[in-house]
């Protein structure tokens, strides 16, 4: 169990399962970050293009390139942002295909995590910005107030104790404050800084939360689909049954996200 591969490839069935709340994420992250006007940025793993648009809308860049392994989300960015100062790219996060000292601010969101050597990839970041740019990462704090996760993985759990195997909150000892840390400190970075992004993650009603589990994007959703109808049933019940629900059957949860920061020597 393992061993699963985790999938990404589909940008239409990522983005209402976590692409809308990376999106709130990543606007509380420029706001810390302040980067300014007119700024070239460099957005790796940029997935479905949630922190593209959102620097595009929030932070008058000059330019933005986003690089992601995934031909899929590349297309879909491509196809969603139309704006002229975006471009985007099939790349590796590990061997970013960019020259040295070409951008102000490289970010990545939500992807260090799932990049076998996150440390090559967050010093290739600190490569390709400026002397004293910025270079910066945020990650769901899976194993704490990412709560739409955690619901997800405590009732899989509890049905299945082999499960804990795949939920991101084991799986991922990065998403939290002091290897986060360390790993910007070991790449040379300065003045490294760890803080939360708390975000709201409303729902209708269950449908809208159990919905986005289905597209088998990520561990929980492909943990999910690898059911045959009968079990998916009572996974899906017994996460209903410890929802908290308000009357009218919206569901108010919380995300919260770790965000790095630092500045290329």
């Amino acid at each position: 169990m393992a061993d699963r591969k985790d999938t990404w490839a589909a940008g239409d069935l990522y983005e209402p399962y976590v692409g809308r709340w990376s999106r709130k994420v990543a606007a509380e992250l420029l706001a810390w970050l302040r980067v300014p006007p007119q700024s070239a940025w460099l957005d790796v793993g940029c997935g479905t293009g949630a922190l593209t648009q959102t620097i595009l809308d929030h932070a008058q860049p000059a330019s933005v390139l986003g690089i992601d392994a995934s031909e899929g989300f590349v297309d879909h960015a491509r196809s969603h942002i139309p704006d002229p100062r975006a471009s985007f790219e099939v790349g590796d996060a590990q061997k970013l295909p960019v020259e040295a000292g070409r951008f102000d601010a490289a970010v990545a969101a939500l992807v260090l995590n799932f990049v076998p050597e996150p440390g090559r990839a967050v010093a290739g970041m600190a490569r390709v910005v400026k002397p004293g740019g910025t270079v910066a990462a945020y990650v769901w704090d899976y194993a704490g107030r990412m709560e739409l996760m955690r619901h997800f993985w405590d009732a899989a759990v509890e049905l299945n104790p082999a499960a804990a195997e795949l939920d991101e909150g084991r799986r991922f000892p990065l998403c939290q404050p002091a290897p986060l840390e360390a790993l910007f400190v070991q790449a040379g970075l300065r003045a490294v800084e760890v803080r939360p992004l708390d975000v709201a993650t409303p729902f209708r009603d269950f449908d809208d939360y159990w919905t986005p589990f289905l597209g088998g994007q990520g561990p929980a959703p492909g943990y999910a689909m690898s059911f045959k109808e009968a079990d998916r049933s009572r996974l899906r019940e017994r996460i209903r049954a410890a929802l908290p629900r308000r009357p009218d059957g919206a569901i108010a949860l919380s995300a919260r996200a770790w965000a790095v920061r630092g500045f290329a020597a």
